[in-house]
């Protein structure tokens, strides 16, 4: 469903430039939930941005279901449709004037889907929100229900592909294991392809089947996440980034998905 190859990515400084990804090279099979883990400034958002073209290319190739990068600005509203993403900050991924209706109906406008009531309370009923918050301004809510409307919005024009720029990081831990379960269950039942970027291991290993770990804006190592569990890795930065966290504790993850489960 998704492929990226020798994918650099460059940004114009002050001092000359600076390449956030170098060479990057992965892929994601349908239906796969894929992991990028790695410190802060390690380019694992800008990777998402340059998929969903929010970030400039400076080489390489990207290809997304049927959509190739050369052909974003063709594909324009198909593309945007199959590909959408949930950012880190729900607090500031939510217009602060709108109204969750308007947030959900938007999308639903721009690309021309009628029924828009109906799947407006539908969509909230499935992120676990009721028809009573449709009305409600981002103020009004709490931040784990905030990234639910941030998640209804993502999968209200069913896409397939859905990007998670460290979707729980904002949250405190209870409200993590809602909205992980939350994304679970979501992949289960609409076989979305997902690409979930995180710092924390137990929140990848509890979603994810493979892990690429990005360090200066290089993928280091790509491996199973049976491979983390085991603390199998070859690269040194890996083995540090394992100590770093206290290694890869099976019982965190098992908290997570015992907690709150939907």
């Amino acid at each position: 469903m998704i492929e990226v190859s020798a994918l650099t990515v460059r940004f114009k400084t002050k001092t000359g430039y600076f390449d956030a990804v170098r060479d990057a090279t992965f892929h994601v099979g349908e239906g796969e939930v894929f992991g990028i883990v790695g410190e802060s400034g390690s380019g694992k958002s800008t990777i998402l941005r340059a998929l969903t073209g929010l970030a400039p290319a400076a080489s390489g190739t990207m290809k997304t279901g049927a959509h190739a990068s050369a052909e974003k600005a063709k594909a324009g509203r198909a593309f945007r449709r199959d590909v959408q993403m949930v950012f880190q900050d729900p607090y500031g991924s939510l217009h602060p004037r709108f109204t969750v209706d308007q947030t959900l109906r938007e999308p639903l406008a721009i690309n021309g889907i009628d029924r828009q009531d109906e799947r407006i309370v539908a969509a909230l009923l499935e992120v676990g929100l009721g028809a009573a918050f449709r009305f409600r301004y981002p103020h009004q809510l709490s931040g784990g229900q905030r990234q639910r409307v941030a998640i209804a919005r993502a999968l209200i024009v069913e896409p397939r592909v859905l990007l998670l720029d460290e979707p729980t990081s904002a949250l405190d831990v209870s409200v993590q294991a809602e909205i992980l379960n939350l994304l679970r269950r979501l992949h289960r039942e609409r076989n979305l392809t997902m690409i979930l970027v995180s710092h924390n291991l137990a929140v990848i290993g509890f979603l994810c089947s493979r892990v690429a770990v990005m360090r200066n804006g290089e993928i280091v190592e790509e491996l199973g996440i049976e491979a983390i569990r085991a603390q199998q890795v070859d690269n040194d930065y890996t083995r540090s980034l394992l100590l770093a966290t206290g290694g890869y504790q099976r019982k965190a993850v098992e908290a997570i998905g015992m907690d709150a489960a939907l």
